[in-house]
């Protein structure tokens, strides 16, 4: 839907622009910018489609975390994702299966792939690299500017599908106190930002599903912005969390917003891109009660009935219990059951009464949520 032009926000933005690219122009000519990179997000897809996004920036040499990471060291990082230079209208080139694809970037420097192969795609494992070149010189003495992009493609018996939000569902955030939220955010890393106890195995539990074979995806969508891509594929490795598509957004001045990206509507086009890509599968949604999980999960429902199997939701707010209430009514009388839990191993229990993760796997969710609180006390 085409939004409603607002003169005086197209003016600033292209003037943000301008600046933009005059501030590039200076710093490439005073050497400043001294290697691009081509960040590829990992992207999904099915035998007739792929989408993939990315972006193309200066290289911000930001680097891997360590538990031994100083406040003021997870600070330099942090302002390095935010002050990212970016590189618009430059040529990408993807190479996947044989076949050569071609797209330019945007002016905030990303770039989309929407790959229809001529011949059906093969994927022999759930994960394939398409390997990204930039095609464009940018700067003097650039050499080869490449990168392999991760895509999740369907294989073998997949019983369902799980779209899981991020913050205050698998990390704890504080999205709705700004001040705790900037501080968690700032002052932490990928090692000192501990999952609520109990996920990862549960998560791990829900992949394997009733065959205790490692099938069912995952994907992550978020309202946190690009620029956490980084941090936060590190969290979920870190803390051995299911891999899986992570999808964020792009927050700041555009031409209609003098902050883009909402919130619900991100969420909703993201998940509604998922299950028109895997249009046979069931889901699973997982969300908090602190922000619109909720409400965007009951229109999902309404757009796609009978496609979601459960909504899990965890109680991060007593405050908005009514407002839960009255939508786990309204799903309820879609088909639809949303269970508000306090913990991962109310959430696990229910899994496992309903046939969706093994009663081994229970044991191990309850040893592993011990576990996660004790060091969770120590960080």
């Amino acid at each position: 839907m085409n939004q409603k032009r607002n003169i005086p926000l197209t003016i600033l933005y292209e003037t943000k622009l301008a600046l933009n690219q005059a501030v590039l122009w200076l710093w490439i000519k005073l050497g400043w910018v001294k290697s691009i990179m081509i960040v590829p997000y990992a992207g999904f897809g099915n035998e007739k489609e792929i989408l993939l996004v990315g972006r193309v920036i200066r290289d911000n040499r930001i680097g891997d975390s360590t538990p031994e990471d100083s406040v003021w060291q997870n600070i330099g990082k942090m302002r390095r994702r935010f002050m990212s230079v970016v590189i618009p209208g430059v040529n990408v080139k993807a190479e996947f299966q044989g076949e050569e694809y071609l797209v330019q970037t945007d002016e905030e420097g990303y770039f989309e792939f929407k790959i229809h192969p001529k011949k059906e795609i093969e994927f022999p494992s759930r994960w394939q690299q398409i390997e990204l070149t930039l095609v464009d010189q940018v700067i003097r003495k650039q050499g080869e500017v490449s990168a392999y992009a991760d895509v999740f493609l369907p294989v073998g018996n997949i019983d369902y599908g799980i779209i899981s939000d991020v913050d205050d569902t698998i990390i704890p955030t504080g999205a709705m106190r700004m001040t705790e939220m900037l501080k968690t955010t700032f002052a932490k890393n990928a090692y000192t930002r501990v999952p609520f106890p109990g996920v990862s195995a549960f998560y791990k539990a829900l992949q394997k599903g009733s065959d205790g074979i490692e099938s069912n995806p995952f994907f992550y969508v978020s309202s946190s912005p690009w620029n956490l891509y980084d941090f936060l594929h590190e969290l979920l490795q870190i803390h051995h969390i299911p891999n899986g598509p992570l999808m964020l957004r792009d927050i700041g001045l555009s031409r209609t917003e003098l902050i883009s990206g909402d919130h619900s509507e991100h969420k909703l086009t993201q998940i509604r891109q998922i299950l028109s890509t895997y249009s046979q599968l069931p889901f699973m949604l997982f969300g908090d009660s602190g922000q619109e999980d909720p409400t965007i999960y009951l229109q999902v429902v309404r757009e796609f009935p009978g496609r979601i199997l459960m909504i899990f939701i965890r109680d991060v707010h007593s405050s908005r219990h009514d407002m839960v209430e009255k939508i786990r009514v309204e799903l309820a009388e879609h088909g639809v059951e949303m269970l508000l839990v306090k913990n991962t191993l109310e959430a696990s229990q229910y899994a496992l009464d309903k046939g969706w993760v093994l009663e081994e796997d229970l044991a191990e969710i309850a040893k592993d949520k011990v576990k996660d609180e004790v060091e969770n006390a120590q960080v």
